[in-house]
């Protein structure tokens, strides 16, 4: 079985998100569920089906999010030395000459990646790109609307 790469900070932020749907989700949607059941007829009782409809996808979650953590590999970049080459769990900050702008991205693992938390899949094209190259260096990612080039301005692990 193929482990999946999480970082130290993902895999808390998983474990927490599973914690908090246990712990206050999963009682609150215990109690809706009870309240829809005292209304009566439960065929025609909407709240009762949107109440247990939350419960199947909350568990679901749940159980989903355990599966990954235990088959994961947490990797603490912190205690890694890649001598500055771009490695998993590295926030790498790129130029994009055409668009005259500088964008940050953090390479994770497919799980934990979020791009409005500007943290890209390890298997995306642009963390592809990035990985075993420096500060300075220029990659080109293939893009669906052609090569996009950027250059590789700071790597940092944190």
């Amino acid at each position: 079985m193929k482990r999946t790469p999480l970082t130290l900070q993902g895999a808390e932020r998983l474990r927490a998100e599973a914690a908090h749907l246990k712990k206050v989700v999963r009682p609150q949607i215990i109690a809706a569920i009870a309240e829809a059941r005292a209304h009566g007829d439960l065929k025609e009782n909407a709240e009762y089906h949107a109440a247990r409809e939350q419960q199947s996808f909350t568990e679901g979650r749940i159980r989903h999010l355990e599966s990954e953590l235990s088959g994961a590999q947490v990797i603490d970049i912190t205690k890694l030395n890649p001598g500055g080459k771009v490695v998993f769990g590295a926030t790498v900050t790129l130029y994009d000459e055409d668009k005259d702008k500088e964008i940050t991205y953090q390479v994770v693992g497919d799980l934990e990646s979020d791009i409005k938390e500007s943290r890209i899949a390890i298997t995306s094209p642009i963390a592809r790109a990035m990985i075993g190259k420096e500060e300075g260096d220029e990659i080109v990612v293939n893009a669906p609307g052609g090569e996009l080039v950027y250059e590789i301005v700071k790597v940092e692990y944190v």
